[in-house]
């Protein structure tokens, strides 16, 4: 099983892969799996299309504004809580994670907006 690596974790390809099919056969499954693909891209395309309307760069100005705002409060809050010197408290950690757990989020919106543009899934304006 492949693995592909995205932003800040590895999915697993579950994808079959048949190696010792005769030619003919493989070729008629890489029509019907373009087929699915397809439709898959056809369904992408109308859902995304409807629930992200609009969308125009400074979309995505106002999207990276916002995840770098969220990556630097997670590391000011980070320097912030080592200048005493002591062991965190759980209350720091909560917080700490709070802030990074927002930024990589975010930062996922981003890269998934991105993709639909580059997919063909979404157009800009």
């Amino acid at each position: 099983m492949s693995t592909m690596q995205t932003g800040s974790y590895r999915r697993q390809r579950d994808h079959f892969e048949p190696q010792d099919i005769d030619p003919q056969e493989q070729r008629r499954l890489r029509g019907l799996l373009e087929q699915i693909d397809y439709s898959a891209f056809i369904a992408n395309r109308e859902v995304l299309a409807q629930m992200v309307p609009g969308l125009d760069p400074s979309a995505f100005q106002r999207l990276a504004v916002m995840t770098a705002t969220a990556r630097g409060k997670w590391v000011s809050e980070g320097l912030r809580q080592s200048e005493s010197g002591a062991p965190a408290t759980p209350d720091q950690i909560a917080r700490l994670t709070a802030a990074r757990a927002a930024y990589e989020e975010l930062a996922e919106v981003y890269e998934g907006l991105r993709r639909m543009v580059e997919r063909g899934y979404i157009t800009l304006r």
